[in-house]
């Protein structure tokens, strides 16, 4: 890993700490946590309080990868969306917080967001 690459991974961790300082997921309203790597996206349902992950979706997903043979990354993120949100309500959840894990909000975390919203996700 480069100087350059270790300080944009700390400058982001240290970015998502802050955050996960406030944010916290209940069973009531649990967390959308958001990972994103240079080819993939993840999402995840959390009860922090329970420490359970509810629902999970991700580009590597068999049902998933299915659906976004062919699309640009941005796309594929607004599909992992609506997945996680279709999961999240078969599990009886309509009301999150997103955690955008350090990230900017902008290109495939706000696709992602937008896609949950289109889902049935409120946040």
């Amino acid at each position: 890993m480069t100087k350059i690459a270790k300080k944009k991974r700390e400058d982001r961790l240290r970015r998502h700490a802050r955050v996960r300082a406030v944010v916290t997921g209940t069973a009531e309203r649990p967390r959308l946590n958001v990972f994103r790597s240079e080819a993939n996206i993840y999402a995840q349902v959390i009860d922090d309080v329970a420490g359970h992950t509810l629902a999970s979706a991700s580009t590597i997903d068999n049902e998933v990868s299915k659906l976004i043979e062919g699309k640009t990354k941005s796309e594929s993120a607004k599909i992992v969306g609506t997945v996680v949100a279709q999961r999240a309500k078969a599990a009886g959840i309509s009301k999150v917080v997103f955690d955008r894990g350090g990230y900017r909000y902008f290109g495939r975390i706000s696709a992602l967001a937008d896609g949950a919203r289109e889902g049935g996700l409120e946040f």
